[in-house]
């Protein structure tokens, strides 16, 4: 299926390595060009090179967007070197803190709605204008199961957090609506990939893990972060019209059982 998106430009905050990473190459199989950021000098340049020789047009830029100038930063110079904006994909995430409310302090709390709902605030403004220039546009916030499932959530600040992207999704679609503006959220369920953090879990408690995927996930596997990509750049296409405002879960019907010990961040 032709997606129509050959000659838009999507921006994809972390993308340079993860879900993110994945999202950019089906982007840029679509023909779509690329703003991408990250923290890591050799991750963004590695993750540039792989997109550019895939024949589009790509910005990699050294940023933190939950540094506000930075974000600010990365949103000029796409614009500068790529023309426009048709599409945001607000993909960091993370956590700091304790596993429990009596562990974590009001910094903790802060510092994890920093990484996941401010930040997708802070870069909702910035590309809002360039989306308008463009008569519309599309926006696809990643969320969690965490944000509903709190059994699953890793600690109380993150599925919090989590949960408020989910709110606010809806309600920024209800906002641009009439600016041909459409919002959405992708929620991943448990997902691996060779060398991230559910591999890591995997290789250290390798029991522990076998038992969580029997007792967890009834499709008998965790999921991979192209699968998540997918609906990510399905739902950022013009095929995806009239999805707005939605949340979709990537879960593969995972259940409420946690892994033992298992704290990601």
């Amino acid at each position: 299926m032709d997606l129509k998106l050959a000659g838009k430009v999507a921006l994809i905050t972390g993308g340079s390595r993860g879900i993110g990473l994945r999202t950019a190459r089906l982007f840029a199989e679509e023909g779509c060009h690329l703003g991408i950021c990250g923290r890591n000098k050799a991750d963004v340049e590695t993750a540039a090179a792989e997109l550019r020789a895939k024949g589009v047009h790509v910005a990699a830029v050294l940023a933190d967007v939950t540094v506000p100038a930075e974000a600010a930063a990365f949103v000029e110079r796409c614009v500068l070197e790529l023309g426009r904006i048709d599409i945001l994909v607000n993909n960091v995430g993370g956590s700091v803190g304790g596993l429990t409310l009596m562990e974590t302090t009001d910094a903790d709390w802060q510092q994890t709605f920093g990484f996941n709902t401010f930040q997708i605030v802070r870069m909702t403004r910035l590309v809002v204008p360039h989306l308008r220039r463009q008569g519309g546009g599309a926006i696809v916030n990643l969320a969690s199961i965490s944000g509903w499932h709190p059994q699953l959530s890793g600690t109380p600040q993150y599925g919090a957090a989590k949960s408020a992207v989910i709110f606010m999704t809806e309600r920024l679609a209800l906002e641009l609506v009439h600016d041909n503006i459409r919002v959405n959220t992708v929620s991943p369920g448990s997902i691996t990939w060779e060398g991230g953090d559910w591999d890591s879990y995997r290789q250290a408690n390798p029991d522990a893990y076998a038992t969580y995927v029997r007792e967890g996930f009834p499709m008998g596997r965790l999921g991979a972060p192209e699968e998540v990509a997918e609906v990510i750049v399905f739902l950022a296409s013009p095929r995806a019209r009239w999805i707005n405002g939605r949340h979709i879960p990537v879960d593969g019907l995972e259940q409420p059982v946690p892994a033992p010990n298992y704290k990601p961040w």
